[in-house]
Order: structure tokens, then sequence, then C-alpha cells
């Protein structure tokens, strides 16, 4: 009997995980898993929507049971697939997942996992959406002060998009941030980004394919978004400079008032552990190639997960990729000699991150310092410890 993933398994796990299968088994004789758990943000996002729409022909063509859990905290559905190991895939964002490896703000004090990319999910479109009746007309309205600002908690990165990313872009200082924007906590996605709808706020960061936009959309007055000009060559440096893995793009998908404005793409992904079965790797990607046209019509997303889309996302990534899923895509000629150059760079960086954190807290426990993301001394300790790791970027 052998686990999806090799770490030490506890009840749930092996009810959640167990793959029975021998090592190294050819696709025709994979036994699939009795329960496939996959997490993905909450019930108002695109990703647990698209995926509830290949869920069920999984289950239908592999007679696996397949279950889709909404976890609106980003940090929580990191810990349920790499601490908890009660689900086996998560849909996480590019950036979300850079922010788990490097143990940025909230996750620094989580437990360092190597992740891999199973396969590729979306590529979401993003960005700042007010009321239809707002005075607000351009982000650079913003300077003029006395503007709210939902800031999603639940999501390290979303935080940071609009408490430095946003403000870096505008040129704002700490000082000008703290006198001229109020800014708003929402505790899910749902929440923040129905805020400026219902009065509680003026600016939330959000994207438009999400079901809760198009809800907004609907609503009396309507929504609109603000654009981000791509002739700001020095703003979009310094909104990059907080945001990696963001890619400047004109807005082409979900609701209409988003479409030709000018925002910014997050791809999404499916990740697992690095040390998922090789296996149950190699038949994931597979079935999700092979299967495309079966599953690509159940919903708008479903269609960015085409070996097309995939192909492109593997040119600017700098996430690595499972070995399963690597061996597939060799098979069938979309993996070269140059893929695995970058891909085991990605690899020694993601091992670097792990390492540097894992001292990290090794040196704090010793030392009595508090493991807490609020502690400074411990922040100190972290970046001392990941000083000379390198920052994962898209490679544009």
């Amino acid at each position: 009997m052998k686990n999806v993933t090799s770490l030490a398994s506890g009840a749930v796990t092996a009810l959640v995980l167990s793959l029975g299968l021998a090592g190294g088994a050819a696709a025709e004789d994979f036994e699939w898993p009795r329960l496939l758990v996959i997490g993905t943000p909450g019930t108002s996002s695109g990703s647990f929507a698209s995926t509830n729409g290949w869920g069920p022909i999984l289950q239908k063509e592999t007679g696996t049971t397949v279950r889709i859990v909404p976890e609106d905290s980003e940090t929580q559905r990191y810990r349920r697939l790499t601490d908890r190991e009660d689900i086996a895939i998560s849909s996480v964002s590019a950036s979300e997942m850079r922010y788990q490896i490097q143990g940025i703000d909230g996750y620094s004090q989580t437990k360092p996992v190597a992740q891999r990319i199973l396969w590729h999910h979306n590529d979401t479109p993003w960005g700042y959406v007010v009321a239809g009746d707002s005075p607000i007309k351009s982000v650079q309205d913003i300077k003029n002060g006395g503007v709210r600002i939902t800031q999603g908690v639940f999501s390290p990165p979303m935080v940071s998009a609009v408490t430095v990313g946003l403000p870096a872009m505008l040129g704002m200082s700490e000082d000008e941030v703290s006198e001229k924007i109020e800014f708003v906590p929402a505790s899910s996605y749902a929440e923040n980004c129905r805020s400026v709808v219902e009065g509680k706020s003026d600016i939330a960061y959000c994207s438009p394919i999400s079901s809760v936009l198009s809800e907004m959309e609907g609503a009396p007055g309507s929504i609109r978004w603000l654009d981000l000009d791509p002739a700001d060559k020095e703003g979009w440096n310094a909104y990059l400079a907080e945001r990696p893995m963001l890619i400047p793009a004109e807005i082409e998908m979900g609701v209409k008032t988003a479409r030709g404005v000018n925002g910014a793409t997050s791809n999404f992904v499916y990740s697992v552990p690095a040390t998922t079965d090789v296996d149950f790797a190699y038949n994931m990607a597979k079935w999700f190639h092979e299967s495309f046209d079966a599953y690509k019509g159940t919903h708008p997303l479903a269609t960015r997960m085409s070996m097309d889309q995939f192909r492109k996302y593997l040119n600017r990534t700098p996430l690595p990729v499972h070995e399963g899923t690597v061996k597939y895509l060799r098979e069938i000629g979309q993996w070269s000699d140059e893929d695995d150059t970058w891909n085991n760079k990605a690899i020694e960086t993601m091992d670097a991150w792990i390492s540097a954190r894992q001292e990290a807290l090794k040196a704090a426990q010793e030392q009595g310092i508090e493991i807490n993301f609020e502690d400074q001394e411990f922040l100190d300790l972290m970046k001392e410890k990941t000083a000379g790791v390198e920052n994962f970027q898209s490679r544009l």
C-alpha cells in the first residue's frame, strides 16, 4: 500500500490519500485513490466553480470519489495540504505559492514544505473595483486622501497588493499611506469584494471571473474597474517589485464591466507536495490532458486547462513542476532539455528556501524566540537565515 505522499500517514491521511498501487506501475495498471480531496478557495471563487466542473467527470471516468473542499483561508488550505494532509491537491495562485515557500508574512510561522506544480488551472485576471457611483475615477485619486481600501486578511498576497503594492505604484510614502488610506479588514474573499457595493469600503482587489463579481455587477448602481495604465512604467516596476509573480495584462475574461480595462494576470495552478507519488502525478497529468475535451465546456475557466495554455505558462513560471507531470509531458513531446534546466534551478531554489526556513525555525526554538509573524525578533532571525536565497519571480 502506497500513499499519494511519502509523509507519515494518520487516520485522515490514509483515508484521503491512500492509492493502493505498486511503485512504478504503468498507467493502464494504475489504481486510482478511493477518495481524492481537492482544496480550492471559497465557494464564490472561479477556482471552486471550475474544479467542480471537472471533478465529477474525473470521478465518472476513473471511479475515484472526488470531493471538492472550499477553504477561504489561504494559510489554512496550505496547512491542510502540507501539514494536516487531509487534501491531496490545492488550487492556489502562483503569488500565494511564493508566499508559502518563502515564508512571507503569515506564512513565516508555518511548516516549510516543498511543493510542485501538478497542472495549470487558469490565468486569472485581477484588478481594483469600485461601486458604479464612486467618485474615484482613477487609482491616482487615492492620493487625494479619505479612501477606504479593503484588506483581505485571509490571504497575505492580497494584503500585500493593497497595503504595499498599490501605494508603491502610486509613489506614496508610508506617512502618506497612513494619512490618506484607511484599510478595512475582510475575513473572506466574498466579503472582500462585496464591501464596495455594501458601502463598507471604496476599493477592493478582486478577480472579475469570480461569481461574486457577477452578483455585484447586477446590483443597483453596478460596479466599475480602475485602469492600471500600462504606460506607467515606473509605477508598474514598483508594483511588480512587490508582486513579482504578476503579469500586466488587459482584462479579457469575466464580468463585462472589467473587459478592456488594464489590470494584471495571476496564474492559478494545482499544486501538490513535492513528495506526492510519481505515478499519481503522472496519471493526473495524463487525465487532465486526454480528457480535456470532456471537461472544457463545464466552466469558462476549464478552457484555460488545455495543454496549450499549460505550455505557455511553462515558458514563464519560476515554480518547479512535479516529476510525474514532467514524465508525462516528456512522453508527449511537451517537455525539453531546456525545461529541465529551468525546472532543476527552480527545485534548487525551492530546496534552498525550505532549508533556510527550517534552520530559522530550529534556531528560534533553541533561542526561546516566539515563532510568530508579529514578533520582530523572529522576523529578524528569519531574514538573517534566508539572506541571499533567490526570490521567486516570473521568467518574463
